[in-house]
């Protein structure tokens, strides 16, 4: 399941060029993320309080056209894949339907103490 939200980009974002500077698209992709869970029935405030973290272990991003300032973007965000201890979620950011960036996160679960734990069942069924 994708979920979608908007995001008008302030010029706080952008870099003397007057485009996105390229690590506030990983920015990006956690605002993504946080609304795909909270959509889901599964806010990331509530896992903590469970005891479950998700810290990120990879990043990738591909850059394929610039965002600018004022520019409303599409950021979308779907779970790929879940197994193990690990989540990959998958993002896109657009402009009127254009792609500007793609990527994904690797996530880890891990429990109390830092240890490693299985993705909870909840995180499970939205990879598919």
């Amino acid at each position: 399941m994708r979920h979608t939200i908007s995001y008008r980009v302030p010029y706080a974002d952008v870099d003397r060029m007057g485009v996105v500077y390229y690590a506030n698209y990983l920015v990006y992709f956690e605002r993504g993320r946080t609304e795909f869970l909270r959509d889901n029935g599964v806010p990331y405030r509530e896992l903590e309080d469970s005891g479950v973290a998700l810290p990120v272990i990879e990043a990738h991003c591909e850059y394929l056209k610039p965002a600018r300032y004022d520019d409303l973007l599409t950021i979308t965000t779907r779970a790929a894949e879940a197994k193990g201890v690990r989540i990959k979620l998958i993002c896109e950011v657009l402009r009127d339907g254009e792609l500007l960036a793609r990527g994904h996160t690797w996530h880890a679960c891990i429990g109390p103490g830092g240890r490693p734990v299985r993705v909870p069942e909840q995180l499970q069924r939205l990879a598919p």
